[in-house]
């Protein structure tokens, strides 16, 4: 099951679940080129294109690539698929 949801033409980012699955089920086409991995404050992880710049909210993570290969880091570095705001206050909450 892919974890990635298209919220632009060009923004992949994970989300489980999500009936948003990539390109070939959508119709929406993939520019070809370089991508950049982005994050945002919640931990949630995305691709953007490479000459554009970082949208307000996301901000460079470090890695540059293709498509796939910056998808293949996602999947590598993005283990907890819960944003970082419920797993502090699951946390919280177990203190309790």
């Amino acid at each position: 099951m892919s974890r990635y949801a298209v919220s632009s033409p060009t923004l992949f980012f994970g989300v489980s679940g999500n009936p948003w699955r990539g390109e070939r089920e959508i119709g929406v086409p993939m520019p070809s080129g370089d991508y950049k991995v982005v994050i945002n404050h919640e931990e949630q992880y995305s691709i953007w294109a490479l000459d554009r710049p970082t949208p307000a909210g996301w901000r460079d993570e470090g890695f540059t690539g293709d498509r796939n290969s910056c998808l293949a880091h996602i999947d590598t570095v993005w283990t907890d698929m819960r944003p970082r705001s419920l797993r502090e206050a699951m946390q919280e909450s177990e203190r309790a």
